[in-house]
This record gives structure tokens, sequence and C-alpha cells, in this order.
């Protein structure tokens, strides 16, 4: 398809806050099935996201 026939679709992606996820702090755990991965809000107020 080239851009003269893209059609916009609604936005569908579920949309987390990451400050909602920390609680109001700056890290989190994720969990996805048998392992855990840790969130991190930065200092510069970026994310990262290690295992």
């Amino acid at each position: 398809m080239n851009r003269d026939n893209a059609v916009a679709l609604p936005e569908t992606l579920p949309v987390h806050r990451a400050e909602d996820l920390t609680q109001g702090g700056t890290q989190a755990r994720i969990v996805l099935g048998d392992q855990v991965y840790s969130l991190r809000i930065t200092r510069a107020g970026k994310l990262i996201l290690t295992k």
C-alpha cells in the first residue's frame, strides 16, 4: 500500500503511564511468563527495562 492509499486506523493498543506502573516511585517489576523484568525511570525521565 502506498502513502496515497494509506488509511488512518484508530489506536487500539493499551496505554499505561509509567508513573502508574511504579506507583509514584521509580521502579516496578513486570512479569512475563516465568521471567521477571525491572522497569526503571531514570533521573533524566527515560525508561530502562532489564531482565
